[in-house]
């Protein structure tokens, strides 16, 4: 399994998981690869090197017990405070999603209904298109368009 870094035109970077070089290379010239914020394929791979840790005593030297044990030591990779607005975004986003019912494409006729006491207002997402957002706010129903991150449309994996 190979792991890279990899960033988007918007400087959006994220971790790729891919079966081998092949498998990344075939993938990102099928525009397979997508910035998992923003969508955009224009994908570009990041110079990586290996993290090699080891458990250190107060000394700095390495106290074995992970190799008794068989496992690997944990390591841990700083954060960037780009990828931390990053996380705290989709974590905005998230609760955001929560908390609206998504309608889908029924956006424009649910918005209708509630502005006309059809049915109970509440808060909902969902897709409408150009002539149905002209044709809302013609009759006085404000919608306001907030692109939804690709990583929000569907769960990762």
């Amino acid at each position: 399994m190979k792991v890279v870094d990899l960033r988007c035109p918007h400087d959006h970077r994220f971790e790729g998981w891919f079966a081998s070089n092949a498998d990344l290379q075939d993938q990102m010239n099928t525009g397979r690869v997508a910035c998992p914020l923003c969508g955009d394929t224009a994908v570009e791979r990041l110079p990586s090197a290996p993290h090699i840790g080891a458990a250190t005593t107060a000394r700095g030297q390495s106290s074995g017990k992970d190799e008794e044990r068989g496992t690997s030591p944990a390591v841990e990779t700083p954060v960037s405070a780009e990828q931390s607005r990053q996380a705290q975004w989709l974590h905005h986003w998230r609760s955001v999603l929560a908390r609206v019912d998504d309608v889908g494409d029924r956006f424009a006729s649910e918005a209708r209904r509630m502005h006309y006491g059809e049915i109970e207002e509440r808060a909902i997402r969902g897709c409408a298109t150009e002539p149905e957002v002209k044709a809302l706010a013609d009759e006085g129903i404000e919608v306001v368009s907030l692109p939804v991150p690709t990583a929000l449309k569907e769960p990762l994996q």
